[in-house]
């Protein structure tokens, strides 16, 4: 065998093991530069629809759902009720006034209150204001917890109602709808309003006084009638409120007392 063959054989041999060696290296950081970078690209895929569940659901949880601004609002409401009428009145300070409308009270010679939590009280009327047919009403007991309303502020075209009352002797009632115009007039012979809140929240007889609330749970009106084509009194799909704004304004400009009970 020719000595020079066999000195070249073991270097073959130990340059094929050299070769051999750096293909599996460039294979170990292949694979692992693949690995790296799936493992990446995953994180980021599950990132980002996580992140965007996680915001839909926070979003979500912002808006308050109907029964959550019914039970915010409910404990504020009272029920009214006189020989004459049956009504609402809400709640709108610390010391237990009481905002309704006027036409429920102004000819009563007793007016009785039934709170959320049961308590029966009388009332006599201590501000009235005949140009946004809404009245004050002092009561002379109050319930063991006493929670006023929060007042909003003013409302405007399609922004989501609450209308909570006592329409047809059903007390607490609450009912959903859209504002659906704004500085409406009525003008009955018995009414003479102007700058009304129109909504399509359904209000039927005995909802007068009751609050008409926003999806932030504020009361930005207070119900004083519906409207019909034919004169019916049932639910017509048109409720006017008076701004609480002007309610509250107005309340005290007709002198001390308000009607004569």
């Amino acid at each position: 065998m020719d000595p020079a063959s066999d000195a070249r054989a073991p270097r073959s041999r130990a340059l094929l093991r050299a070769a051999v060696a750096a293909v599996a290296v460039i294979g170990v950081v292949a694979v692992s530069a693949f690995t790296a970078r799936w493992a990446a690209t995953s994180a980021s895929a599950d990132a980002v629809p996580s992140a965007s569940a996680s915001a839909t659901v926070e979003e979500a949880s912002d808006e308050a759902s109907t029964e959550e601004l019914y039970e915010s609002v409910a404990p504020s409401v009272v029920v009214l009720e006189t020989e004459s009428a049956t009504g609402a009145g809400v709640i709108v300070n610390e010391d237990g006034s009481i905002l309704t409308a006027l036409h429920l009270v102004e000819d009563a010679t007793s007016i009785t209150l039934t709170y959320y939590d049961g308590t029966s009280a009388s009332a006599t009327v201590s501000d009235y204001d005949e140009e946004t047919d809404t009245a004050t009403l002092t009561p002379d007991t109050l319930p063991s917890v006493l929670i006023p309303a929060t007042i909003g502020g003013s409302a405007a075209i399609g922004d989501d109602v609450l209308a909570i009352g006592t329409p047809l002797g059903l007390e607490w009632s609450v009912s959903s709808g859209v504002v659906s115009g704004l500085d409406r007039s009525l003008d009955t012979t018995d009414l003479s309003v102007t700058g009304l809140i129109q909504f399509d929240a359904a209000v039927n007889p005995g909802s007068a006084g009751g609050p008409l609330v926003n999806s932030d749970g504020q009361v930005v009106g207070i119900v004083i009638a519906l409207l019909s084509a034919d004169g019916d009194e049932g639910f017509s799909g048109i409720g006017l409120a008076v701004p609480v704004g002007a309610a509250l304004a107005g309340d005290g400009g007709e002198g001390d007392g308000g009607p004569q009970q």
